[in-house]
């Protein structure tokens, strides 16, 4: 990441002889054409400093504009980070790296948000919180700040799923302005560039067992007078996807353990028979889709126990003791031995099959009797197969751990 700055303007500075002056705050606002809101952010940000006696600096991250806003920034008295990677989390990463703080509070430079409310996140940053979010739902939003597709459905719904999948506890997860310590954000290691930045930081903040904190803000309309970045439809796809790929529980685990359950109850009831419920009769052809069912369960848990040692490995997700703990006992050699079970149980059903077939004088067949023999068979060809293979797979992936 191309990442270059001007010289640094600060308020309410503390200085110590021969050295820099202590830096408590860093409020970092990203930028791409923001020339019609630039200057009032940052003077309100400021003056929120100032009058708080917080010694503090403000830094645009700039990505790119092309209206001047480099300038008006520089006029304001904040410092400027030109960033060259493109994207919302691109700038906002420059800015962090750049600010000297120890606190950063990070807000959007269109003037939507409330920068004179910095002191209520540093006061909950003092009390020890790694993370502050702020909520607009509890600090209002005025008409026409938010779209009603975004107040009512996108957002609450998004916030929900981020709740039940990570116990992040936060009610407003895409608030734009939050707080954070520099020494919380080096443990984040955050990835993404663009929107999914926000989100990532909430997820990594819960999984890692940061402290987290709420508190009330505002949202009023923009002071623009184009578009926003923002575009719903996307960038709302790109956060729910985020979320799901961040979760191998809710995208394969759990999936996974339902196909199973159902086909494993389904396939009990249909074994020894027909099966009538009023009117309709389950025979081998459910059955079959029983068999399925397993199947695709068994390689959903697989995906799940793939993705979570990729994403550790590669430091996407922190280091579950309870993954290690697992490996202690499934090792490659307990995946063989009931790989290779499986696989033999598969074989012997099949040539006792054949068998029956050849006392028919490999004729005609009542597929009524054999299909309750063959679909088992092959469904413990298959699993014994893919377990071998998942085992040395894992095994792969184990040796990057280890």
């Amino acid at each position: 990441m191309g990442i270059t700055a001007q010289a640094p303007a600060r308020c309410g500075l503390e200085t110590r002889s021969g050295e820099d002056p202590v830096l408590e705050v860093s409020v970092v606002m990203p930028c791409l054409n923001e020339s019609q809101t630039l200057s009032s952010c940052i003077q309100k940000a400021q003056a929120a400093l100032r009058e708080h006696g917080i010694a503090g600096e403000v830094v645009v991250a700039d990505n790119g504009s092309t209206d001047g806003s480099q300038q008006i920034a520089e006029q304001a008295g904040a410092r400027v980070v030109h960033v060259t990677e493109k994207g919302y989390g691109a700038a906002l990463r420059g800015g962090i790296e750049a600010a000297r703080g120890k606190f950063i509070i990070m807000g959007d430079a269109d003037d939507s948000y409330d920068f004179g409310h910095a002191p209520r996140f540093v006061a909950k940053l003092r009390e020890g919180y790694d993370l502050v979010m702020g909520n607009r739902f509890k600090g209002g939003i005025q008409p026409r700040a938010m779209p009603p597709l975004h107040r009512y459905l996108g957002n609450p719904v998004l916030s929900r799923i981020g709740r039940i999948f990570f116990k992040a506890p936060c009610a407003d997860f895409h608030c734009g302005m939050r707080a954070f310590t520099k020494a919380a954000y080096r443990r984040m290691d955050l990835r993404t560039a663009g929107m999914e930045f926000a989100s990532e930081m909430i997820v990594k903040s819960s999984l890692l067992g940061m402290r987290i904190a709420e508190v009330p803000t505002t949202l009023v309309p923009d002071g623009r007078n184009r578009p926003p970045h923002l575009r719903t439809w996307r960038d709302g796809w790109r956060h729910l996807r985020f979320l799901l790929l961040y979760s191998p529980r809710w995208l394969f685990l759990y999936p996974g353990f339902l196909f199973m359950a159902i086909g494993m109850i389904a396939g009990a009831w249909l074994l020894p028979g027909p099966r009538k419920v009023g009117s309709v009769v389950f025979d081998f052809h459910t059955l079959l889709y029983a068999s399925l069912s397993i199947f695709l369960g068994f390689q959903c848990i697989a995906f799940a126990v793939f993705t979570k040692i990729f994403a550790i490995s590669e430091g996407l997700l922190p280091p579950d003791p309870r993954l290690n703990k697992m490996f202690r006992y499934v090792t490659l050699e307990v995946g063989l031995a009931v790989g290779i079970a499986l696989v033999l149980l598969g074989l012997g059903a099949s040539v006792y099959a054949v068998h029956g077939w050849r006392l028919h004088q490999f004729g005609e067949l009542n597929p009524e009797n054999t299909m309750r023999l063959v679909v088992p068979a092959t469904l413990a060809l298959g699993l014994g197969t893919q377990i071998i293979f998942s085992s040395f797979f894992l095994s792969v992936l184990g040796m990057r751990r280890r």
